[in-house]
């Protein structure tokens, strides 16, 4: 009897021991707001932006878009999108696809692939359907000379976005009077709602002006201006008023989408010109406060108010901040942890709300448009791939949503090129239909399903899992395998021509055996032998056949090179520019039949001789610190990571803007819209991605942190991040 008490005593003793060695929990608010955004001045480079993944609405530094054109014209947009907003011009012509044909032949036979993007046909169907910007909502201000509100008016600004809740919070002086503006978006619906409060209202002086273009001007691929000409050529019809709510309807050409404006307290809403309303707060009352909701449908007769919008996004934002993983630097002495750190909380917030929707998003997001609003699918792994690797799968589950419903499109895509399975295209609207041009002939789009599904299933390994991708993953993986060529003189299945390699500087036709591609088909149909094996189905014979006799991957003079057909990397200096793919076998993917010491000298080659400065894109600086800490460098991954190059500089609001020539840096010259994508979210799912592996590990990698040097300057607290395959 006498021993139980010393025994409850040695265990009490060692459990306290242990609970005083373990780590305390990550404070997430802590961590989430120290890297709030704070911009006190019009910063053109600097708009704050609040969404739900699959709508967004970007704020100037008044907290709505009231110097619009100027952002457009010398920075970052302020415009108000959505994933479900699509035009298409009239075709009287009755384009279709196959005006855009042109034959290749290889290995025998003849097949079309829509590569022409010249001519009548070819703009149309690349330029078909394009996304349509919904509205442009800002501040007038009435001044005693009779001029419009300027950005020299607004004195004092402080302008924050509460990450921890979803609120942007803007104050500022206009005409020496305060005004405090509050802006959130509901996290369920397509809805903005804005509190306003100043004695400016309460005057009649200050008031909000909604206003509805046409669209974009179409003639500009990239971040195009919007359209205000030609009012006649769309509608804007209030449908219902009522003293606290105007219903409009828009109608341009056979697009139709809904707007709902409703207010608290006294307030009217009258059109002072066709697609121009001006909401104006009832005499006295010093604070305004106004929802505007967006839907394609009518929208429901009851909406949240503006209380209910912000104690909505305050719920959604804590739920995501406390729900995912996170990572924190506190105690580092290496003085870049606080950059690492903020890019970090930056970029999981700008991929949440612009991401997360059911239609894959453009490169630009929901901040702009780019490519006319068209997604490429070989960015959906930079776009997808770090949601399920910070602990949020349903972000990739409601993307893959969209392959799986269009499975039907990408098996006559392979059956019209004579493939099995699925055959995926590249840049893409809505309706799945390809664009025309050089899109349709690069194939490291293929793969990816199959990488994001199996990501789910390493976060959720169970048969639900499996049943529901199961399609997905095998028709992928079949369209795979019949892309390959078996060489009987090689005895080896190569791959191309024709294709379009990531590294996007080879003639087409004769491209054949790219490094990444190869490596990736590789990767690919192994995973999907283990997802048959996980169904207690057999192997693919097939698959198994091609895996045994996939063409090695391409190497010169000790170095992996791009392509095998024009092994030039290292020996043409006009070949080391655009994307360093031939790194990313031993990064993004894990190395399946890598020669490790062959990428160690892959790797010091192109940190020595690459492009820095010409035309590297955003993620291609993860992609290398990726293969950097794989082979166990974290001070290269570190340095490469954080490099200030020309298109890895983030801003204030976490946006990587992109340089795509070798035109100037970012000016104010009219034509800077033609040089530069302003944002660029694949960089920020890429940086994701690799902090992911060098915190997080591989499947059996060695050691903790892998990507951080060990020599006592970094501190290191993580929970939720997954490793890597």
């Amino acid at each position: 009897m006498t021993r139980f008490p010393l025994l409850l005593g040695a265990m009490l003793a060692t459990m306290l021991s242990a609970l005083a060695d373990s780590p305390a929990p990550i404070d997430r608010r802590a961590l989430v707001s120290r890297h709030n955004p704070v911009i006190r001045r019009l910063d053109v480079d600097a708009p704050l932006s609040v969404g739900n993944g699959g709508f967004a609405f970007t704020a100037d530094i008044t907290g709505l878009q009231t110097f619009a054109e100027l952002y457009h014209r010398s920075g970052i947009p302020t415009e108000t999108l959505a994933r479900w907003a699509w035009h298409t011009e009239a075709n009287p012509n009755h384009y279709s696809l196959q005006d855009a044909m042109r034959p290749y032949t290889t290995f025998g036979r003849t097949v079309d692939y829509p590569t022409n993007a010249s001519g009548a046909a070819g703009e149309w169907l690349r330029r078909n359907p394009h996304d349509v910007p919904l509205a442009q909502i800002g501040l007038e201000l009435v001044k005693d000379d009779g001029t419009a509100l300027a950005p020299g008016d607004v004195q004092a600004p402080v302008q924050t976005l509460d990450l921890w809740s979803g609120v942007i919070q803007s104050s500022y002086q206009l005409a020496g009077v305060p005004v405090r503006i509050g802006t959130a978006c509901h996290p369920d619906l397509d809805l903005i709602a804005v509190r306003i409060e100043s004695d400016l209202i309460a005057s009649g002086r200050l008031r909000v002006r909604l206003a509805f273009p046409r669209g974009y001007d179409r003639s500009i691929k990239n971040t195009p201006p919007l359209d205000w000409s030609r009012p006649e050529l769309h509608q804007t019809t209030i449908v219902q008023q009522g003293a606290h709510r105007v219903d409009l309807a828009r109608t341009i050409d056979d697009t139709r989408y809904h707007v709902a404006i409703a207010w608290a307290g006294e307030a009217s809403v009258d059109e002072t010109e066709p697609h121009h309303f001006r909401l104006i707060a009832g005499q006295g009352q010093r604070v305004l406060a106004f929802s505007v909701a967006f839907a394609p449908e009518a929208l429901p007769a009851a909406l949240p108010g503006v209380d209910e919008t912000l104690a909505a996004s305050a719920r959604h934002w804590e739920k995501f901040w406390r729900s995912g993983a996170a990572v924190d630097f506190s105690g580092s002495r290496d003085p870049r942890a606080g950059q690492l750190e903020e890019r970090i909380i930056l970029s999981q917030y700008l991929t949440a709300i612009q991401l997360g929707g059911d239609v894959p998003s453009q490169e630009s997001g929901l901040t702009c448009s780019t490519w006319y609003g068209k997604f490429h699918t070989e960015m959906i792994w930079w776009h997808l791939a770090h949601f399920a690797l910070w602990g949020h799968d349903d972000h990739v589950a409601r993307a893959l949503g969209w392959f799986q419903t269009h499975l039907p499109e990408a098996r006559e895509i392979a059956r019209q090129r004579g493939l099995r399975g699925a055959r995926w295209p590249k840049m893409i609207g809505p309706e799945g239909r390809e664009s025309p041009g050089g899109n349709p002939l690069i194939v490291w789009n293929q793969p990816h399903p199959v990488y994001l599904c199996e990501l789910l299933y390493r976060n959720s390994p169970t048969p639900e899992t499996l049943t529901r991708y199961r399609d997905l993953v095998f028709e992928t993986a079949d369209g795979l395998a019949s892309m390959l060529h078996f060489d009987e003189k090689r005895g080896a299945y190569v791959l191309g021509p024709p294709l379009w390699i990531s590294q996007e500087i080879y003639d087409p036709a004769t491209s054949q055996n790219p490094l990444f591609e190869l490596a990736y088909w590789r990767y690919a149909l192994e995973i999907a032998q283990q997802w048959r094996e996980r169904l207690g189905l057999t192997r693919s014979a097939e698959w198994d056949h091609v895996l045994s006799h996939l063409a090695p991957l391409p190497v010169k003079d000790g170095r992996y090179v791009a392509l095998e057909s024009h092994p030039d990397t290292f020996d043409n200096v006009d070949s080391r520019h655009d994307h360093p793919t031939m790194l990313a076998p031993l990064g993004v993917l894990p190395g399946d039949g890598v020669d490790r010491a062959t990428m160690e000298r892959t790797l010091a080659a192109v940190l020595q001789s690459w492009d820095w400065e010409t035309k590297i894109w955003g993620w291609d600086y993860p992609m290398i610190a990726m293969t950097a800490t794989r082979l166990g460098h974290p001070d290269i991954a570190l340095e490469i990571l954080l490099r200030d190059g020309p298109n890895n500089r983030y801003l204030p609001n976490g946006h990587c803007p992109q340089r795509s020539d070798e035109s100037a840096p970012r000016s104010s010259a009219p034509d800077a819209r033609k040089r530069e994508i302003a944002v660029y979210l694949p960089a920020n799912g890429a940086f994701l991605s690799a902090v992911a592996l060098m915190v997080a590990g591989w499947d059996g990698c060695p050691e903790s942190n892998p990507g951080f040097p060990k020599d006592g300057s970094w501190t290191i607290r993580s929970e939720g991040l997954h490793p890597l395959p």
